[in-house]
Order: C-alpha cells, then sequence, then structure tokens
C-alpha cells in the first residue's frame, strides 16, 4: 500500500493539466512575443492563463507576473523592492519565514539595509503589537508568510498588513501554502505582493507567479527583453504557465468542498494521533492550513529518535511524510521553525510534517494513523532501552 502525504512540498500534476500541456508543446508553441500567428496563438494561451491565475485571487490580470516559481516570486518582491531605493533601508520579516525570504533578507542585510525578524509564540503566531513596536521611519516593506509550511499556522494577514497599510510601507505575503487550499481576495486583503506556486496547487513544478498591486514600484531581477511587463524578461514558458493556469481555475472551482474534505480527514487524524504518549501537535490547531498536521516527538523520548528517522520507517512502510520543511529536509539540524516557536533542539530535531491532497482517503487516513502509533510503540521503547 502506498500512501502519499507530502502535498506541501509537491502535488502531482493533474492529468487535465498534462493534457493540457501537452496538446500546447504540439500544437501552440511558438514564442508569444512574435507577431505573427504561431507566436500570437501563444500569447494568447499566455493571456488567458495570467486571468486564470489572476481569478484565483480576484485580482486585475495585468497585476500578475509570472516567474519560475514561488522562490523567484519572493526574490523578485524583496530585492525588487530594494532595489528601487539608492540607500539601504530597513525590512521587517519573521522569524519562521522560508528560506526563499530568509536567505535574501539576509543578503540585502549583507549589503546594508537593517532586517528585523518579529519573534512568534509557541503556536507560531506573529503579534500585531510586535509588528507596530518594531517599525521604524525607514521601514519601506514587511514581507509575513501566510501559511507556515512546517507546523501549518496562518497568520492574521488583514490585521498584519492592514498595520503596514496605515503607515504606507508596503507589505508582501508568501501565499505558496494557501493560494488553492483557502480563499484569497487581493481586493480585501491589504497587502501590495503576494507569492504563488504552481505546483503546490496540482500544476506542473516550475512556474509561480507574484501579484503587485498596481502602482506598487519594483525593480526587476533580471535584464533582457522587457517580457511581463518589463518584470521578467525571458521568453515565457507558455505549455507550463498554462498548466498554472488551468490548475489555478479548478483549485477556485473545487476549494470550498475539497476544503472541507481535508480538513475533516486531518481533524480526524488530530484526533487520533494527539493523545499519543510520544507525540505534541505544533502549530495553531485552529488557525491552520486545511491539510496540514505537524508534531514533534515528547522531551522523554530519547534524542536518537528523530524526525529523519520516523520519516525513514514510515517510507519503509510505504507511506511519504516529511521531518518538517521541506527545503530543510536535506539537513540534520534542529529545525529554525520549531526553535524559533520556544522548542529545544531535541523536540526541533523530531518535527514531522502530514499533510494531505486530492488522492488522500479516509483508509489512508486510518493505516496511516494505525502505522504510525505501531511504529512508535516498536522504536521509542527500543532507544530507551539502548539509551
Amino acid at each position: 500500500m502506498q500512501i502519499y502525504l507530502d502535498y506541501s512540498a509537491t502535488t502531482p500534476c493533474h492529468p487535465n493539466v498534462i493534457a493540457t500541456m501537452s496538446n500546447i508543446w504540439q500544437e501552440q508553441w511558438g514564442n508569444p512575443s512574435s507577431v505573427h500567428e504561431w507566436g500570437q496563438r501563444a500569447a494568447t494561451v499566455l493571456e488567458q492563463a495570467r486571468m486564470q491565475v489572476a481569478d484565483l485571487i480576484h485580482a486585475p490580470a495585468e497585476s500578475i507576473v509570472f516567474t519560475s516559481g514561488g522562490t523567484e516570486a519572493n526574490n523578485l518582491a524583496l530585492m525588487g523592492v530594494a532595489r528601487t531605493y539608492a540607500n539601504p533601508q530597513h525590512l521587517i520579516i519573521s522569524s519562521i519565514e522560508h528560506s526563499a525570504i530568509l536567505e535574501p533578507a539576509r543578503l540585502l542585510e549583507q549589503q546594508g539595509w537593517q532586517v528585523t525578524r518579529l519573534p512568534v509564540n509557541s503556536h507560531g503566531h506573529v503579534s500585531p503589537i510586535a509588528l507596530e513596536n518594531a517599525l521604524r521611519s525607514n521601514t519601506v516593506l514587511v514581507s509575513i508568510i501566510y501559511g507556515q509550511s512546517e507546523v501549518g499556522t496562518l497568520q492574521s494577514i488583514q490585521s498584519l498588513g492592514k498595520i503596514a497599510q496605515d503607515r504606507e510601507i508596503l507589505f508582501h505575503t508568501d501565499a505558496v501554502q494557501v493560494a488553492g487550499r483557502l480563499p484569497i481576495d487581493v481586493q480585501t486583503l491589504p497587502v501590495d505582493l503576494l507569492s504563488l506556486s504552481s505546483h503546490k496547487l496540482y500544476g506542473p513544478q516550475g512556474v509561480g507567479a507574484l501579484y503587485i498591486r498596481p502602482g506598487t514600484d519594483l525593480v526587476p531581477l533580471l535584464a533582457g527583453g522587457g517580457q511581463e511587463q518589463g518584470m521578467r524578461s525571458g521568453t515565457p514558458a507558455v505549455p507550463i504557465i498554462a498548466g498554472f493556469g488551468l490548475a489555478a481555475e479548478m483549485a477556485a472551482k473545487e476549494m470550498a468542498t475539497e476544503r472541507l474534505r481535508l480538513i475533516q480527514m486531518r481533524d480526524r487524524m488530530f484526533a487520533h494521533l494527539r493523545d499519543s504518549p510520544y507525540l505534541l501537535p505544533t502549530g495553531d490547531l485552529h488557525q491552520r492550513l486545511p491539510h496540514h498536521l505537524s508534531f514533534c516527538l515528547h522531551p522523554d523520548v530519547p534524542a536518537a529518535v528523530t524526525g529523519k528517522a520516523l520519516v525513514r520507517q514510515m517510507n519503509l512502510a510505504g507511506i511519504a511524510i516529511s521531518a518538517g520543511s521541506a527545503c530543510h529536509s536535506g539537513k540534520l539540524a534542529p529545525s529554525p521553525v520549531l526553535k524559533a516557536m520556544g522548542y529545544s533542539d531535541q523536540q526541533a530535531l523530531s518535527g514531522i510534517r502530514l499533510t494531505l491532497g486530492k488522492q488522500t482517503t479516509p483508509e489512508d487516513i486510518d493505516w496511516t494513523i494505525t502505522t504510525l502509533t505501531q511504529l512508535l510503540q516498536r522504536i521509542v521503547p527500543q532507544a530507551v532501552a539502548i539509551a
């Protein structure tokens, strides 16, 4: 039995999306910058996808800039704003951002920018008061992740963004984990910049987008032919952008029913696993991504039992889960997210994440509960005996 529970890392490309991309590779493969018929057919496909992605977040089509993924969208947001200033200014992020925000912020810091990393509480929430207190006269951008990929906590972007908006400070959110799973309306959400990724919502890997509120100034990262309204030079990857567009359209149509289905299965799994003597839930159990469960091990569990060890053992049982953020999965180091939330080094090495998706069934949930419970009952006493 094979069960995939790592949908926050990536989702399988929907068959309809694959069929659409295949057709475009064969029939509409022109360069959309060309004025002849082949180019204009491709340009039509490109603009249709732009409207589909825009509709997912209720944005005007011209505010969508296609990128190679969420990482590039995040980099364009931070670096693009920074490049509009001749001298370094002040930037605010949270202490639990994805590395695609943490690393650009670190690079800006090396260039003389002042960077404030807001603390979070034990559930992973940023305090609006902390944001208020961190603002300075030279603060030009705030970037707070919407849905945290490792622990599932949802931030109050409405409240946090309003604080920045009231001070006329640009606000960006990494919504990669949220888009397609929860409703987003940039007409009412106080954000100027918002990052999206195709492969988190059953589209292809290698494409994402940055929403840029009209009137927001950015300097592009790439110099070249001026495609994407001058914001992202390079010939657009029309087939995979079209796949992204179709995936966004399907996500918008299915979101309401799929969200409820995922929440029911998520809560069923939580109800069974949260009482385990070995597991502690992490993140906010209510203000949470609908498909997301996360745990760390109880402090009394020997340090030899790590999140990595659980992932390997579950994989041998045919179940895919992850240890913390997928982007940190190759590093045997305490999770910086769990550390920021107040967990010890030992607990921060023991985090696991189970994320559900379209192909997840109630039977998958029941089998995973049984398998993980039996695994813990077997390996924890063994580790205690060795210790």
